[in-house]
């Protein structure tokens, strides 16, 4: 294939680094010159978006939730972002976490107490300071955090991930326009999606920082009065947190960001069971129930709510803005949701992100949303409502003011948006990273660092310059694009799906010994019970792969030559296997491929000896979707002849039933399998 479209072994890829850094000192530069021009322009900006395509955001979202929950729900998800042999790479908790982390934990925190508050003191509709205007706060919370951002979120996800670990195509936003321009997507098109994407998340992670250190300086000032609220102080916790982000894309991902994440929820959850158990229990409790049954009730009502006929400026404010965010921060959390995904199935994926996350912003919102309002309406503590209207950044401080330990409460919260922070910056930077390098998932450290660096100077030159509402406009704005990107990309990843669908049915078998046994001769009978019965060692299964199996393969290969197809084999000695290859253009490729899988020796079969070895190994085949779970070592050269033939007579059955097919080439099977982490190296089943 040629070079560019090996983009995954790329470090930089310059059509994509180079403008999005110099974009961004150019936006950095004219923000600083004239802050108040640039307000001005975005602000602008905004309000034309809202007013005029306030309906398309509102439609794009809905669609974003049905489409995503459908596709779970159908025999489609139980296919896997991978290989069929894939298993994911991370355990379900730290899986959980990362995704949890990297999303929207700094808007729990913000927003956790600040948006019911406002919400009661001025709704929407109604009167404001009631039993109704509480219902109303609760209810729009649960909205505003509920399925809809998860849906977001897991659409750009799911289709990164199924078209870059399915078919082999570069973890890239530009990845999800390849069922609409195909390999255009490797030339000056492609570039520029991805050059948004790592603007849209530079510029997001950096407004972010800087509403991230208004709250932490507000905590810090009330733990110790002596410390003021002031810019000095915040581009002081700007660098702390870019210094210890910076530490954790060194230490990467295993270990860095899973570490945090871990970190975060375990802070997360023992900061919402302290506030839980010293506020009003039963009262959470009930409304949770309550407020959750009401969101359910009232989806669709809300989903197609856009105050047509009031007309006033809340649903811009409010709705528009955070779908809006959403949607623009969609490339970074979608593609880090991806890249820590492989191997799961859409089923899997779907619920993971979307239904769990979602539950516990309920209860987050419950205990500490109903825990303000509870002392508010009850307790009488009015006060609150003036001061989180006055600061929302101090929402969450003023009400552990009203709560036992304060101080210790306080001091945890300012602990839990830290790390929360970091955890967005260094996973942001990994995404970026990728982004600049055209997908790679494997880059220097010294790039890593220079993106991470890259974001706090942004946070603090921005927030030094005042500019950080007039750069958080223009994130909000640029969702629009990338609405119309990913509808145009959930329509493709249905096209694919269908293509798929067709090629599952063309795939369906007996089993593989069966009906090996009734094509090939009475005597293979006694070879497949030889196999079961046999423990061979990864010696033997090596000699019988290089000369058996090599063997059959290069007959194959030569008499498709003489048909005029173009096939190759190829050995890889390193990792035990073997694989024939046959290239149709415009098409995708056919695999046969056989791997030296090793497995703990069953207890049945070790001897009593010293010497009994605990490893034995099997010649598995392996095809493009993944491993096939049958052995063929004992096999002579014709069985596994015909076993080739029957594979591949398969695979002209699905182009033949699949005259659509998506064209896509996918990576060089060299290089996909190499960079595979389920890929046996010397001992596989260690």
């Amino acid at each position: 294939m040629e070079a560019e479209k090996k983009l995954p072994k790329a470090v930089i890829l310059f059509p994509v680094f180079i403008p999005a850094v110099v974009v961004t000192l150019l936006l950095v530069v004219g923000t600083i010159s004239n802050p108040e021009l640039a307000g001005e322009v975005f602000s602008s900006t905004l309000a034309f978006i809202t007013t005029n395509f306030g309906w398309f955001y509102m439609l794009s979202v809905a669609f974003f939730l049905v489409f995503i929950v459908g596709i779970a729900m159908t025999p489609w998800g139980s296919i896997k972002l991978g290989p069929d042999h894939a298993e994911p790479q991370y355990s379900f908790p730290a899986w959980f976490a990362m995704l949890f982390s990297a999303g929207y934990g700094i808007a729990l925190l913000f927003f956790g107490v600040a948006e019911p508050v406002l919400h009661y003191a001025a709704p929407p509709a109604g009167a404001a300071e009631t039993v109704d205007a509480a219902k109303q706060a609760m209810q729009i919370a649960f909205f505003h955090w509920g399925f809809h951002i998860w849906a977001i979120y897991g659409l750009t996800g799911l289709v990164l991930a199924y078209f870059s670990f399915r078919h082999g195509l570069p973890l890239s936003m530009r990845s999800a326009l390849y069922p609409i321009i195909g390999e255009r997507i490797y030339g000056p098109i492609g570039h520029v999606v991805d050059i948004f994407a790592i603007l849209g998340t530079l510029f997001g992670i950096a407004t972010t920082l800087g509403l991230s250190v208004t709250q932490i300086n507000a905590g810090i000032n009330y733990l110790w009065p002596s410390i003021p609220i002031s810019i000095n102080v915040q581009l002081i916790a700007i660098a702390i947190i870019t210094g210890l982000a910076i530490c954790s894309v060194v230490a990467g991902l295993d270990k860095g960001v899973k570490n945090l994440s871990l970190l975060n929820m375990v802070l997360a959850i023992g900061l919402m069971v302290f506030v839980f158990l010293v506020g009003p229990t039963i009262f959470i409790l009930e409304t949770f129930l309550q407020n959750t049954g009401s969101y359910l009730n009232n989806i669709i009502e809300r989903t197609f709510n856009l105050q047509a006929y009031s007309r006033s400026d809340w649903i811009g404010n409010w709705t528009l803005f955070i779908f809006g965010w959403t949607i623009a921060w969609s490339p970074f959390v979608g593609l880090f949701i991806a890249k820590i995904s492989r191997g799961r199935t859409i089923r899997q994926f779907v619920f993971g992100v979307m239904f769990v996350p979602t539950i516990f912003t309920f209860l987050w919102f419950s205990v500490f949303g109903d825990t303000a309002l509870h002392l508010i309406m009850v307790e009488g503590y009015t006060s609150l409502i003036s001061d989180v209207q006055a600061d929302n950044a101090i929402a969450l401080f003023k009400l552990f003011e009203l709560l036992p330990m304060t101080s210790i409460a306080s001091f945890l919260a300012v602990v839990l948006i830290i790390t929360f922070f970091v955890t967005s910056s260094d996973s942001g930077s990994l995404v970026i990273d990728s982004l600049a390098a055209g997908g790679a998932l494997r880059t220097p450290v010294w790039q890593r660092v220079f993106w991470a660096s890259i974001e706090g100077l942004v946070a603090g030159t921005l927030l030094l310059a005042g500019g950080l509402s007039a750069l958080q406009t223009m994130t909000i704005a640029s969702a629009l694009p990338f609405a119309i990107i990913m509808m145009i990309a959930a329509l493709g990843m249905w096209r694919a799906l269908v293509i798929e669908g067709h090629h599952e049915t063309s795939l369906q078998s007996h089993m593989q010994g069966s009906r090996l046994a009734s094509n090939a001769g009475p005597g293979l009978w006694k070879k497949r019970l030889a196999g079961m019965v046999s423990f061979p060692s990864r010696e033997d299964v090596d000699g019988f792969m290089s000369s058996t199996v090599l063997k059959a393969m290069r007959r194959v290969q030569r008499e498709l030559s003489g048909q005029e197809w173009n096939a190759e084999v190829h050995t890889d000695e390193a990792h035990s296997r073997l694989y024939l290859e046959v290239i149709k253009e415009d098409q995708v490729d056919f695999i046969y491929e056989i791997r030296a899988v090793g497995y703990a020796m069953p207890a049945f079969a070790l001897s009593d000896g010293p010497e009994a070895d605990e490893q034995y190994y099997r010649a598995e085949v392996f095809l493009r979707r993944g491993g096939q779970h049958y052995d063929i070592y004992g096999y002579d050269q014709a069985d596994i002849i015909s076993d080739i033939l029957d594979q591949f007579e398969k695979y002209l059955h699905f182009l033949h039933i699949s005259p659509g097919s998506l064209p896509w080439k996918m990576a060089e099977h060299d290089e996909m399998l190499t960079d595979d982490p389920e890929l046996p190296k010397t001992n596989p089943s260690s």
